[in-house]
Order: structure tokens, then sequence, then C-alpha cells
């Protein structure tokens, strides 16, 4: 006969059970099917995985000014982010320093989501960034890129094809590896 004690474990490992295959089952499903992975996607074309090209679209700046992705002939980096975000924080210094050193034969875009101006403003500039802020007010080219989570970075070579795409913090070393890579 077993004892309570008995009983309580086993309801424990049970429930620890289930909680590991959910937690391998969502892993799975993420990585395989919502689009956010590195690997090249089967269908060509205009679109916003990779292995697909960029559609230009316009967005306002952080300086005011009106702002068109997609067509410079340069390779284009897109950081989805926001200043409330821990990782997305945490990545800020290696993109700052990114963004500058190559700003010559890179165009750099750290693409705000939903946040206002105002509070955009103090963040760049309590941290001393500077770095191209565009702004998605409406959410509406995140939702285009299907952007589930942030930070989510793309990356598109200079002839317009999505090269990269990784939801999570980035670092320089990554970055410059992608980029040389291309």
């Amino acid at each position: 006969m077993q004892s309570e004690g008995d009983d309580y474990i086993n309801r424990r490992n049970i429930i620890f059970a289930v909680f590991l295959i959910m937690l391998a089952s969502g892993y799975y499903w993420y990585s395989h099917f919502d689009g956010n992975t590195n690997k090249t996607s089967a269908s060509p074309g205009i679109g916003v995985r990779v292995g697909q090209n960029l559609a230009p679209f316009n967005l306002d700046s952080l300086t005011g000014s009106e702002v068109t992705v997609g067509q410079s002939g340069k390779i284009i980096v897109i950081n989805f982010w926001a200043t409330w975000c821990p990782p997305c924080q945490e990545e800020m210094p290696d993109l700052e320093v990114f963004a500058q050193r190559n700003r010559q034969k890179i165009d750099f875009y750290a693409v705000n989501l939903h946040e206002s101006e105002g509070k955009i403003k103090s963040f760049m500039n309590a941290n001393h960034y500077t770095m191209p802020v565009l702004l998605d007010k409406d959410g509406a080219v995140a939702k285009n890129f299907q952007v589930t989570a942030i930070p989510t970075t793309i990356i598109i070579n200079k002839h317009g094809m999505i090269k990269y795409r990784k939801s999570g913090a980035m670092t320089i070393n990554e970055l410059e590896g992608i980029i040389n890579s291309l």
C-alpha cells in the first residue's frame, strides 16, 4: 500500500513529465513551423521568409523623415525591438557598434514596435545610441514579417534576398559572421 507521500511524489513526477513533453512539443513546433528559422524557404519569390526577395516598404524614422527599406543595392539588416524588452536592451550595445562600424556598406535599421517617439528618443539619448531607428507605430511591418518575438533580426543580401532570420538577441560576432558569409 502506498503512503500519501508516495502518492504526492508520483503525481509530481507525472506533472513534471507532462510539462517536459509540452515544452519539447512547443520547441519542435516553433522551430519547424513558424518561419523564424535561418533555413532556406522552399517558396522563392517576394515574401518575408529566408530565400524570398524583400518587398520594399516605407517607415518614418525617429528623425522625422520617411525611409524606404529595400532599394539600396546594399546589405540590409533589420532589427525589430522595443525599449522595454530585456533581450533587446542586452543586444543594443553590439548593434550600435555594428551599425557604426559598417554604415558605409550596410543599411542598418532598428525598427521599434508600438512605442512613442518620446520614449524611444529618451532611451536612445540615455544610452548614447545613434543607429537609425524606424517607427512601426501600428506594428503593420512586423505583422507582415510575421514577427512573433522580439528582438528579431532579418538580413537581406545586396540583391534583395532574405538570407537570415533570427528571433532572439544577436551579438556583433554573429552579425559579422553572417555578413562575411554573404
